[in-house]
């Protein structure tokens, strides 16, 4: 045995705990009977016996067995040279031969600067530096294997290229970034690994990648060594047109899709489509509804289906449900040439307990606050992000642009952001701790959020964040340069709850609640503003939509016809979850999706047109959505006829635009020769009628217009008089 090795160090390295064996293992030099050798040492538990292999020459050099474990030495006269990697021969118990390359000869894959920005927590591009790497190092291909876990005591990588056994491949500790590194020859795509950690209390726990671009179908948890440089992309076009558009001044009609339920398809595992299949589909049911983005519910791998993706573990992995991370790049780019962006639910607030994920990750809190009153969600059993901890802000703004980065993606709508804004978020006195000031506000979330927002917008140029927040915190869609948290829009939660506690009541009813509906435009423009009926408002018992309207079956589509006619023309961009344009009648479940033979009647058939045209109308009239966000863009005419619940506004354009008129009836009585003031005189023609023969309507309405009539009244210098259809909304815009 070499002298200078102790037997506990070498059984250290032989049962896997040593914290270093790139300091054993690999080319070392040394000073061999009074002069300059080399050193190589490789640890092969199943090897019978070990040859080095010169790569010069081509010549075998036996190596001597150092201990039974299968740790292995041999000596070499000259000091190192380049290549810097070794060529090892083994032969094991079967007299099997297997021509390998040690792992411990490669430097670091880490530059100085890199390095130096993720001790500053300001490495933007972590997903190019960690988890499995693809790498060539002196022409021999292998992946570069790292991981972020301060506390361990030892980092092994397992998988099938080691039979999960990864005592021989032990990562390395990078100086003192509590990064452990390991460049693992001959491992190639394909293969499935893992990180096996070592606590500091000695426990072996083996561990998800945080930063895996793939993993294994759940429940199954591996993660696979994945290529995602290599799709060619055919979107410059659409990323061009993104680059140079304001998204303040664009129509937005967003369609709200679980990829696992939108569409079935047979023979599939529990029916899933793949990514390349749901492009297509999507694409041809975006155009023919008119809907100019879809928003994909999470797709982040998540273990548990019924999470609907919002309690992720791969935070950068597509699920592999539908497909490959190259099938996800093809959904993507088919979406943007043909003119369909695409945005998806991000969730940076929390993520779930199981243990191959972040919980506990090196057996310490790592990603999470160590007291619960912190670092657990009392709502959703999950564990809350450190937004106070550097390196754990870096992962997830990182996070962030990758899905931007490597998948073209068009915006993050981050979800549950009320959540991360309030320590006492759904806790009771005694169950959080105040800020550093004695507030309830999260000010290390609150920094986050802004860093975010900034990263994205400054790297990315005309791709949208959106918060899912919930209350009244001040300026959440304002630049941070000016307080706000930088977020592009809000989504507006209470519009959403006003409007639909309002068409709950029977019509004979909502006289009494006609400031629910007027009380949104009292703060429309303090925020940029979307308007959801997402997923959340049919879920939980609450219902369909159409469910949720009152009235005889005539009456209900009436009031989901005139829930959507009224909402397209409200100030703001739209968002409809799936099924919600079919007026399907079960409330949402992922294992069955949309009621699709419901298309079978003409009352739903109406439904899905109207949605159709209430998008194409926004799209083809910009003052519908031009000023979604300027109070010069909305008018009231008659917000005061309580008794007849009755709502007329104007929505106003730039400067040439034809106004567009909006009257609004909420009650199933019709109203003939209804005077409505109007700015300017002339013919408004009739573009929209919800109680249209085409929508299941009884086609009460002003076809083809109205002339004005030189009367003047609501404070106008003209008026018109209009037919107001039951449970309708009529939209007229100015000709002439």
């Amino acid at each position: 045995m070499n002298s200078q090795l102790s037997l506990s160090t070498i059984q250290s390295l032989v049962d896997g705990s040593m914290e270093n064996p790139g300091s054993l293992l690999g080319r070392h030099p040394v000073n061999y009977q009074g002069r300059e050798a080399t050193t190589v040492r490789v640890l092969e538990p199943n090897a019978e016996s070990v040859w080095l292999i010169d790569s010069a020459s081509g010549l075998r050099r036996p190596m001597r067995r150092l201990h039974p474990g299968g740790f292995f030495e041999a000596i070499c006269d000259e000091p190192i040279h380049q290549p810097s990697t070794s060529r090892l021969q083994m032969i094991d118990k079967t007299g099997k031969k297997t021509e390998t390359t040690s792992p411990y000869s490669a430097p670091s894959i880490f530059t100085d600067l890199d390095r130096y920005l993720i001790g500053e927590g300001r490495h933007l591009q972590l997903y190019d530096r960690l988890g499995a790497q693809l790498r060539e190092v002196d022409g021999v291909h292998g992946v570069n294997f790292s991981v972020w876990a301060p506390n361990a005591r030892s980092v092994q990588v397992v998988g099938d290229f080691n039979g999960w056994d990864g005592r021989s491949h032990v990562a390395q500790p990078l100086d003192s970034s509590g990064i452990w590194e390991l460049f693992l020859p001959g491992a190639k795509v394909g293969q499935k690994y893992k990180f096996r950690i070592q606590t500091e209390h000695g426990h072996w726990m083996d561990k998800c990648d945080p930063l895996a671009f793939a993993a294994e179908l759940p429940p199954l948890t591996a993660n696979i060594i994945t290529d995602i440089n290599d799709y060619s992309w055919n979107d410059s076009e659409w990323l061009q047109r993104r680059s140079e558009a304001d998204p303040m001044h664009s129509p937005m009609n967003v369609y709200e899709v679980h990829l696992g339920s939108w569409q079935k398809g047979p023979g599939r595992t529990h029916g899933w489509l793949d990514y390349r299949d749901l492009a297509k589909r999507l694409v041809d049911y975006c155009h023919r509804m008119n809907f100019t983005h879809v928003e994909l519910m999470p797709i982040s791998e998540h273990p548990f289906t019924g999470s609907w993706g919002y309690q992720s573990v791969g935070y950068f992995a597509p699920t592999s449900r539908h497909g490959s991370p190259e099938d996800f790049m093809f959904f993507v780019d088919h979406m943007h040439q043909n003119g369909i962006g695409v945005l998806i639910d991000w969730v940076p607030a929390h993520f779930p307990k199981d243990d191959h994920g972040l919980r506990q990750f090196d057996g310490s809190a790592l990603y999470e606050h160590a007291d619960p009153r912190q670092g657990e969600h009392p709502d959703w059993g999950t564990m809350i992000f450190n937004f106070g901890r550097n390196e754990v802000k870096n992962f997830l703004i990182s996070n962030a642009l990758f899905w931007l980065d490597k998948y073209h993606i068009d915006g993050l709508r981050v979800d549950a952001v009320a959540s991360m804004l309030y320590l006492d978020y759904s806790r009771e006195d005694g169950q959080w701790i105040p800020n550093r000031y004695g507030g309830r506000e999260n000010l290390e979330a609150i920094d986050f959020l802004r860093e975010f927002n900034v990263a994205v917008h400054e790297n990315y140029p005309g791709v949208v964040t959106a918060a899912e927040e919930s209350t009244a915190w001040p300026g959440v869609s304002r630049p941070t340069y000016d307080g706000g948290l930088g977020f592009t829009y809000k989504w507006n939660m209470g519009w959403m709850n006003d409007t639909l506690r309002y068409m709950r009541n029977e019509p004979i009813h909502r006289k009494f609640h006609q400031n629910e509906l007027t009380f949104s435009l009292i703060y429309a423009f303090t925020e940029n503003f979307t308007l959801p009926l997402s997923h959340d408002e049919v879920v939980h018992g609450k219902g369909s939509l159409i469910s949720q309207m009152p009235g005889d079956m005539w009456q209900k589509f009436a009031n989901l016809r005139l829930l959507y006619s009224y909402m397209w023309t409200h100030p703001g961009k739209k968002l409809l979850f799936m099924g919600g344009e079919i007026a399907q009648w079960t409330e949402w479940n992922h294992d069955d999706g949309p009621q699709w033979e419901l298309l079978d009647f003409d009352t739903h058939r109406g439904v899905q047109q109207l949605v159709a045209d209430l998008n194409k109308i926004v799209i083809e009239n910009p003052s519908l959505h031009w000023n979604d966000f300027n109070g010069d863009g909305f008018e009231w005419v008659d917000a005061q006829n309580a008794e007849d619940s009755v709502l007329v506004y104007l929505r106003k354009g730039a400067e040439g635009d034809p106004p567009i008129l909006v009257c609004n009836n909420f009650t199933p009585v019709p109203r003939a020769n209804y005077r409505v003031g109007v700015p300017a005189k002339g013919f408004w023609k009739e573009i929209f009628n919800s109680d249209g023969e085409a929508y299941g309507g009884s086609n009460v309405g002003n076809y083809p217009g109205c002339q004005t009539t030189g009367i003047e009244h609501h404070a106008r210098p003209d008026s018109i008089e209009v037919t107001l259809p039951p449970l309708g909304t009529t939209i007229l815009r100015l000709e002439s």
